[in-house]
């Protein structure tokens, strides 16, 4: 009985035991990577599932072809004991620990994605919608319309983007834009779906609906951006064209060099080491170094409220030197305010206002909706104005109750042939302390001005401090006049600050200041930002901004606060490091392994890597690039 044990467990019968167990896991369970590897060879470009694929089958099958037809293999591959190597546990632990590795990674992608599943969760599965009459329906999130009113009530999900119409509400907008604190709404304020009503029941005027809502769009944006490539990861691809064919040449090399002169059996010798050099030369941390540090990145992002569009905006901003910065909606509130209206004799505050607000009445500017506010506040009903003309950055022209009349900057009055001289005179004081002026002009002649404030952000004057702390020079430009743009510079501590800039100017520095070897970031809200966030290496677009702002950028802040800016650009920094530790670390790792799985240990230290050691330690260095990269989840 001992003698039988003996030949079945060491002798032939041994041999035809791991056959059929290896089988199995071989042709069976690696079959996607030779279907891979077949794949890229049509295809010619090889890849690490070439190489795993070349290992795993030179093992396997030589084993298969040694158990099955034995007699045909030279001494050359023969041990002293006549009997031959096999490596079936070779290529079944081979396989074992590849799929292990891509279970691994799978599971580490699907981590980088809760971002991404948190935001789908918050959309509600229904909306309580008032129908003509007072009557209150529940219907699903599908079948509302653009202005349907909604009531939401406390402790509900808001369903869609929307105005508030009626009631006061205040509401956690912490997973949208990253603001822990509750934030309060009134009439006209807008409201964003999936955000919570933590206090008060209100109605809102649905806005946008569907695919258009802000949440649909962060969560197309965040799967855009989790699948687009770095620039960085152009270095990686340039190195794996060359990289396969390298090591499918070293690995004949070493096969040549154990076959002349290794210890007998020679064959045996020089397949471990071929086959160890495939294994272990396997680029498959290579291939994740920069896609899972930006997944990472991105969702982290995300759940602070900076939506990334693509991997190249995410680290470029990592790079500017210089940032450039739109006063309104960005350094300030975004939300001006009529202070007062300034007449000149022969006309009267409620004329002023009249004219203004008709003017005003079709534009979605800031400064226009707070001139309607303030008309509404008065009780002011504006006609419709005629004729109306816009010049972006300068102002507005039209016909108002059969009069001429125009509203904007000084140079929009001497545009028209107006001196504006007694105006600026007069509005001074105002420009002094930071308050912008919109002049007047009925019949052609000056009539008086909206003073208008828009208070600076309280985050604004720490943000700039911290921009600047970190080396990055920052340029304020306005349209406003001189002196409000020197008193918000000297309250927020900016020393480089431009006025009375048109929207085609800001491109054009952008455009200098990049000639002149910079990198440039642009961040901006408005329609005149537009040229600007296109022409610039990073636009990044206040969340509280234009549509055509945003389509312009590459990084959106959600929650329009310019201290999101510093935190992107660390959050840009740490992505950036992270990729280059990964690179230097997969680099590093095949520099070290391939001449170790070649046998360059062994005439030393008689030291020769077994092909499982190789297929352990190549699975060991993409679960360390993984793990490396989930790092920035702490970011």
């Amino acid at each position: 009985m001992r003698a039988m044990s003996s030949l079945f467990f060491s002798g032939p019968g041994f041999g035809w035991i791991q056959f059929l167990l290896a089988t199995p896991i071989v042709l069976w369970g690696g079959w996607p990577f030779f279907a891979r590897a077949w794949t890229s060879i049509k295809n010619v470009s090889p890849n690490m599932f070439t190489l795993i694929a070349a290992g795993t089958s030179a093992s396997y099958f030589y084993s298969a072809a040694a158990v099955i037809f034995p007699n045909l293999f030279p001494d050359t591959f023969r041990m002293n004991n006549g009997s031959l190597h096999l490596y079936f546990e070779s290529a079944a632990v081979i396989t074992t620990l590849v799929l292990l590795g891509q279970v691994l990674e799978l599971k580490a992608r699907s981590k980088t994605s809760g971002a991404m599943k948190s935001l789908m969760t918050l959309a509600p599965k229904t909306a309580r919608v008032i129908r003509i009459g007072g009557e209150e329906l529940d219907v699903p999130i599908e079948q509302i319309r653009p202005g349907d009113r909604i009531r939401v009530r406390p402790g509900e999900k808001i369903p869609t983007d929307g105005t508030l119409v009626e009631g006061r509400a205040s509401i956690d907008e912490s997973m949208m834009t990253g603001e822990s604190l509750p934030i309060d709404k009134v009439i006209g304020d807008k409201v964003i779906g999936g955000t919570v009503n933590q206090v008060g029941s209100f109605i809102l005027r649905a806005d946008k609906v569907g695919t258009e809502t802000m949440l649909a769009q962060m969560i197309e944006l965040v799967c855009h951006a989790q699948r687009s490539r770095a620039p960085i990861q152009k270095l990686a691809d340039k190195v794996s064209a060359v990289f396969v064919p390298a090591v499918i040449l070293i690995a004949a090399a070493a096969f040549a060099l154990w076959w002349q002169f290794g210890p007998d059996p020679k064959a045996a010798y020089a397949l471990v080491s071929a086959v160890s050099v495939l294994i272990i030369a396997c680029p498959c941390a290579l291939g994740l170094a920069t896609p899972m540090s930006i997944m990472v990145a991105v969702g982290q992002g995300a759940k602070s409220g900076i939506l990334v569009k693509d991997a190249a905006a995410l680290e470029t901003l990592a790079q500017i030197d210089t940032i450039i910065i739109d006063k309104t909606g960005t350094l300030t509130e975004g939300k001006p305010r009529v202070q007062k209206i300034f007449t000149l004799p022969g006309f009267t505050e409620t004329q002023l206002l009249e004219v203004a607000a008709s003017l005003e009445k079709g534009s979605e500017h800031p400064v226009a909706r707070a001139i309607q506010s303030f008309a509404q506040e008065k009780n002011c009903a504006p006609p419709d104005a005629q004729n109306i003309r816009i010049e972006p950055g300068y102002g507005i022209s039209g016909d108002v109750s059969g009069q001429k009349a125009a509203i904007g900057s000084a140079a929009w009055l001497n545009k028209l042939g107006i001196d504006a001289n007694p105006l600026e005179k007069e509005c001074e004081k105002y420009h002094e302390r930071g308050e912008g002026a919109l002049y007047l002009v009925i019949a052609r002649k000056p009539a008086g001005a909206v003073i208008i404030a828009d208070p600076i952000r309280s985050s604004s004057k720490n943000a700039i401090r911290d921009l600047q702390d970190v080396g990055i020079k920052v340029l304020m430009l306005t349209g406003d006049h001189p002196k409000v743009a020197a008193s918000i510079a000297q309250q927020i501590d900016i020393k480089d600050w431009k006025a009375e800039v048109l929207p085609g100017d800001k491109a054009e520095t952008v455009r200098q200041l990049q000639l002149e070897g910079r990198k440039v970031g642009m961040a901006g809200d408005g329609i005149n930002d537009a040229p600007a966030l296109a022409q610039a290496d990073v636009g990044i677009a206040m969340g509280s901004g234009t549509d055509i702002a945003m389509q312009s950028a590459g990084i959106i802040l959600v929650r329009g606060d310019i201290s999101a800016l510093v935190h992107a650009y660390h959050l840009s920094r740490k992505t950036r490091a992270n990729i280059v530790q990964n690179l230097i670390f997969a680099f590093g790792y095949n520099a070290l392994g391939i001449p170790i799985a070649a046998g360059a240990l062994y005439p030393v230290f008689g030291i020769l890597l077994s092909p499982m050691i190789a297929a352990l330690a190549m699975t060991f260095s993409s679960v360390s690039v993984i793990g490396n990269a989930l790092r920035l989840r702490n970011a």
